[in-house]
């Protein structure tokens, strides 16, 4: 049935789907389509009701930009397009197919059908949907939050709420989110960083439950069908995914808790030439991807079939309208950019010095006050961090951090002086260029790998049940299981456990730099082993919120934690400690220094391979806020020796810092609930120059008090 709308010319500006004053204009980029066609359908009209408009170059088209405005259409219009030209990809790359139906790269929402619903005929259909509701943020601002105050917890939105057990009324959700709100603030975390949560196909994935056969899922998302729209299936309310996106970004940002998202610039779900055309392969595939001159073949430096050719200026645009869109239109305060190498090199693969992308999102002034966080790596092995940019504004996740945790926390050797580095900022990597210790986001597990109660039950991963042999995931987990592999009742091994567990928490809320905790580590939350659960749409994944009930000594453990970093700048410092700038802690200490390192006696060092024992003293009366606090904080690395300290003075015999203060000794790993942390005024005081005993992978932290303000 074909329907009758004025039609105009339009205009080539913006891109996408634009509502006017008088009607809707389209606007699609695409430099080598012969014929566009606008396709049109209606809501809740089967596909044979739709309608197509031919566009006429000579009054639809500006430059490579193909546009019409139409009147009067009804609300919630799907639409697509269908591109004809040549389908000659092994020639030229370019790979047209008129009978396909396009998605616009711009568009804003996504028809979709609910989470696991076949979704293999997409490009037989107008999926593209364009929002016409107005939104009232009632005032909502960016939160604005420093980097060095904020504390980043890592979540899947349908991992967090879709097990029973968090008796959510909207399991899965934005809603779903919302319902937890009280617990993340009660939990102290400043930010939740979402997994992707742009639209992609979770089943699109082709491998089967080895034993049950089942069809696994791709539930972490990295697989973008849109840069653009938020996944529906995430909303509780189908019709209205915007506006519930909307309203959780709004009762986060009520709750003092920032908004960041994992988004996927680097490839998307179209893959390599043996995957669907959803969108950019058929609207100019050799623009927006990148290809080998000669074979025409995908480079693929994602691992996923295909590389986005970021530094194209049609594709840098689009990266920078989309950054914009969620910025402006839906209030997010940052983002992480998924293996962003990726946006580091040119059309031939080839790594760029001054990547035009990247100094773009650092410099644009929409985006001034925005979090910009890299995944400094990428798929093809190219390995960045601590250099990914040489601006100051571009923060990391720390590999080198999480890797150097690991190994001391696992018992190898020679890692103590790796360790103190990561400590005090990974000056190594950040002091250049104006760069800063909150330019590492520091980490020790993340959705990636094990999870921080796995890291240390297993040695291997168990990788079975994602239907490739074991084959996936990484083999270098720098785990160790504790003397006993996977799920025991042996209690030496469990306390052995928990203690490493507590232990590595103390390392990464108390170092220099961004912490970032995973979702459901502060509670033991373990995925049996797998190291890489993308397609585990189960339990594996699902957060287990029983355990907070059952580990609530845990969870306590990190609440506290991450108070005492919050309530004390010294671990928050916004510059390097004065002599961190050498590739290895400093052999001589002047007095007033803010860090001062010692191995198990007070004045002496020991950097030696076969050290595993650091401690340290940070020195808060130099913070000048008011916050006078001293820290004693001892590691022992051993796997089997307990490790004697003799602890020194809380002050450095220096005119601000007089010798009135005693120790109380807030954080001991080795200690049961509640005793394992507690207030400086509940907790034993400990003398100068006495001796401590500390198990093999424990940890104590004592804090300085005046003497008068002590039992």
């Amino acid at each position: 049935m074909k329907k009758k709308f004025p039609t105009f010319s339009g205009s080539p500006q913006p891109l996408g789907a634009t509502v006017t004053s008088t009607g809707i204009n389209f606007a699609l980029f695409s430099r080598h389509a012969k014929r566009v066609t606008l396709v049109l359908g209606l809501k809740n009209t089967c596909d044979s009701s739709r309608f197509e408009i031919p566009l006429d170059p000579t009054i639809h088209k500006t430059g490579d930009i193909w546009h019409i405005q139409i009147s009067g259409l009804p609300k919630y219009i799907r639409y697509g397009y269908r591109l004809a030209g040549p389908m000659e990809p092994r020639i030229n790359g370019l790979a047209y197919d008129e009978s396909l139906i396009m998605l616009d790269p711009y568009a804003k929402e996504v028809r979709s059908p609910r989470w696991g619903k076949d979704r293999s005929h997409i490009n037989q259909q107008t999926c593209g949907l364009i929002p016409l509701d107005t939104y009232d943020w009632e005032g909502d601002r960016p939160q604005n939050i420093p980097l060095q105050e904020t504390v980043i917890y890592e979540l899947h939105v349908r991992g967090f709420t879709q097990h029973a057990s968090a008796q959510c009324s909207f399991p899965g959700t934005f809603k779903g989110i919302c319902e937890k709100i009280d617990y993340l603030r009660s939990l102290g975390i400043t930010a939740v960083e979402l997994m992707p949560v742009t639209e992609f196909d979770e089943t699109e994935c082709q491998f089967r439950h080895p034993q049950t056969g089942k069809k696994l899922r791709n539930f972490w998302g990295y697989s973008p069908l849109s840069f653009f729209a938020p996944k529906a299936s995430y909303s509780a309310d189908s019709v209205h995914p915007l506006q519930e996106f909307r309203d959780m970004v709004k009762a986060l940002h009520k709750a003092g808790i920032e908004v960041i998202l994992d988004i996927v610039f680097n490839h998307t779900a179209e893959g390599g030439w043996d995957g669907s055309t959803t969108s950019f392969r058929g609207i100019d595939n050799p623009i927006y991807y990148l290809l080998d001159p000669i074979t025409k073949e995908y480079l693929n430096f994602s691992g996923c079939g295909n590389t986005c050719n970021c530094n194209h200026p049609i594709v840098r645009t689009l990266i920078m309208d989309a950054l914009h869109w969620w910025v402006m239109e839906m209030h997010v305060d940052g983002f992480r950019f998924d293996l962003a190498s990726i946006l580091g090199r040119d059309q031939n693969g080839n790594v760029l010095s001054n990547p035009p992308v990247v100094e773009m999102i650092a410099e644009d002034p929409i985006l001034a006050n925005t979090k910009i966080i890299a995944e400094a790596w990428d798929a093809a092995g190219l390995y960045q961090v601590g250099h990914f940019s040489s601006h100051h504004r571009w923060a990391e996740w720390n590999g080198r951090f999480r890797d150097d945790v690991r190994m001391f926390m696992n018992g190898t050797p020679g890692m103590v002086s790796a360790l103190a580095t990561r400590i005090a900022g990974s000056s190594d990597l950040y002091q250049h260029n104006g760069r800063r210790p909150c330019n590492s986001i520091n980490f020790i597990t993340s959705h990636d790998g094990f999870t921080l109660a796995d890291l240390v039950s297993y040695n291997e991963k168990r990788n079975l049940p994602n239907g490739e042999k074991n084959r996936d995931g990484d083999n270098n987990n720098l785990s160790w299981d504790s003397g006993v592999s996977g799920p025991t009742t042996n209690r030496t091994v469990l306390a052995l456990r928990k203690r490493r567990l507590k232990t590595m928490a103390v390392i990464l809320f108390l170092s220099q730099g961004v912490p970032m905790l995973v979702a459901g580590d502060e509670f033991g939350q373990t995925q049996q082993g797998n190291n890489n659960a993308w397609c585990q749409d189960n339990e594996i994944s699902w957060l287990n919120w029983k355990l907070v009930k059952k580990n609530k000594e845990q969870v306590r453990f990190f609440q506290q934690l991450i108070q005492l970093r919050r309530q004390h700048a010294i671990f928050r410092r916004v510059h390097f400690f004065e002599d961190s700038g050498s590739e290895s802690p400093p052999t001589e200490q002047p007095t007033g220094q803010s860090i001062l390192w010692q191995g198990l006696e007070p004045g002496s060092q020991d950097w030696s391979s076969d050290i595993h024992t650091l401690s340290f003293l940070l020195r808060g009366c130099s913070i000048d806020d008011g916050d006078n606090a001293n820290f004693f904080i001892m590691l022992n690395g051993h796997r089997q020796e307990e490790a004697c300290f003799t602890i020194p003075r809380t002050d450095t015999a220096t005119s601000t810092s007089p010798s009135i203060c005693l120790w109380k000794k807030i954080i001991d790993t080795n200690a049961e609930a509640p005793n394992d942390i507690l207030a400086p005024d509940k907790a034993d005081c400990v003398a100068v120059a006495s001796r401590i005993k500390i198990p093999a992978m424990g940890c104590v932290v004592l804090q300085s008090m005046r003497a008068s303000a002590s039992k």
